[in-house]
């Protein structure tokens, strides 16, 4: 065991970080290549020292990443299944970005059964941009209560709602999601944008305690859902700006992306409902040599302006598109009708040829109740750091292995492919 540890070491070690010429941190695309990572070491890399295979001059480079998709976090515990992520330009004009699609199929200890394909596509010269998700799961949803932990003295039912001990209660749900978006380019990485979205829940039912009064029958009640099964339809309508030179793992610039969603009666959808959402992340690389130093921000919010949503359909923790808000805490732990999110990570390398990096990470969340808390009034963090081990060099695809903390004891490890943003 320890001559194969060592054979390891010296594989990864012995290759030297190629010379990097980023220029300084800018919000203008960069078309030429000044952070291309080619010639640093990945997993491919190391499986071909270890076989000891030489590179094929000429051989075409596969954008497509295929590993087992093994994780584990809190919500959904230990999970295994098969994860593909394909990474491509599409297009001869070199300001083109990285279009990705992603699918996997998983089933986890905690019985849920998922599978999902995924995809933002840019077309040639980032004319148009599509969004998209498929998504069909036999889900199994923690509950918290609502709100940001604070406990309401109003009524018997307020306090139910409210679960200040954060007491854990699971919903088991069949999940049906289709998200599609369409972009146009109207001025220099200016996106206006339109699509819709289907979110249907059946079967919804609380095992342990089917006929309890807990958060969710009070608040399905309260607002006239049905408990066993609800749909949330509705059209959307977007603007997106982005410079980043890399959708998986940016070294600089902005994105921004704001939004409204009308959850329509007459698309099948159990109430009226209008959403606003806008997301901004920016990314700031810290040195020329080594770009991979680089500090990213992110902030991620969710409103209800009128109309009501169901309950598990409320803004809250990992509630995002990519469900990768509030590492430390399970999913839906916080929420509200009003819920923002705020994140700052500083990422940066640990071995000279770019096969290990780490990361630092920081996090609040804040939440409206019906008690009386506002929006920004109270805030509750989180906090963490990670390794990251280059999976695939030409698509910047890292493995991402965090461990973070919250309060009210939340902690856990979090596996993903790719940056949480």
């Amino acid at each position: 065991m320890s001559a194969l540890v060592l054979f390891f070491v010296s594989a990864v070690c012995g290759q030297e970080m190629p010379v990097d010429s980023l220029k300084i941190d800018s919000v203008k695309l960069v078309v030429n290549k000044p952070d291309d990572i080619s010639n640093q070491y990945d997993v491919g890399d190391l499986f071909k020292t270890i076989l000891h295979k030489k590179n094929e001059p000429g051989k075409k480079v596969s954008g497509i990443t295929v590993i087992p998709n093994i994780s584990s976090n809190p919500t959904i515990g230990f999970q295994v299944g098969v994860k593909a992520v394909v990474g491509r330009k599409l297009g001869k004009d070199p300001a083109t970005l990285m279009s990705i699609a992603a699918s996997s199929a998983s089933v986890t200890t905690k019985g849920i059964i998922n599978y999902y394909i995924t995809h933002n596509v840019y077309t040639n010269a980032n004319k148009w941009n599509f969004q998209g998700a498929l998504v069909i799961a036999k889900a199994v949803v923690p509950d918290f209560g609502l709100g940001i932990g604070n406990e309401a003295h109003t009524s018997i039912d307020d306090k139910i709602l409210s679960n200040p001990t954060r007491q854990e209660r699971v919903l088991n749900a069949m999940y049906y999601t289709f998200r599609e978006k369409a972009y146009r380019e109207v001025a220099n990485n200016f996106f206006i944008g339109a699509g819709v979205s289907f979110e249907v829940k059946r079967n919804i039912e609380d095992r342990k305690d089917p006929a309890g009064t807990t958060p969710y029958t009070v608040y399905t009640d309260r607002y006239g859902f049905n408990r066993e099964h609800y749909s949330s339809n509705g059209l959307v309508f977007n603007i997106q700006y982005t410079t980043r030179d890399n959708l998986n793992r940016a070294f600089k610039g902005f994105y921004v992306d704001a939004g409204v969603r009308l959850n329509q009666t007459w698309m099948g959808s159990t109430k009226n409902a209008f959403l606003f959402t806008g997301d901004f992340r920016k990314y700031l690389s810290l040195s020329r040599k080594r770009p991979e130093h680089v500090l990213a921000f992110w902030n991620w919010g969710s409103y209800i302006i009128s109309g009501v949503l169901p309950y598990l359909e409320l803004p809250g923790t990992a509630k995002d598109a990519s469900f990768r808000s509030g590492r430390g805490y399970k999913s839906g732990f916080f929420k509200g009708t009003q819920y923002n999110y705020t994140e700052i990570e500083y990422r940066f390398p640990i071995m000279s040829n770019g096969f290990l990096s780490g990361v630092a990470f920081g996090n609040l969340q804040t939440a409206n109740d019906e008690w009386g808390t506002k929006l920004f009034k109270e805030w509750q963090p989180g906090y963490g750091a990670g390794i990251r081990i280059l999976f695939n060099k030409h698509t910047r695809t890292n493995l991402c292995l965090d461990y973070a903390f919250g309060k009210y004891g939340q902690r856990g490890f979090f596996l993903n492919l790719n940056e949480t943003f």
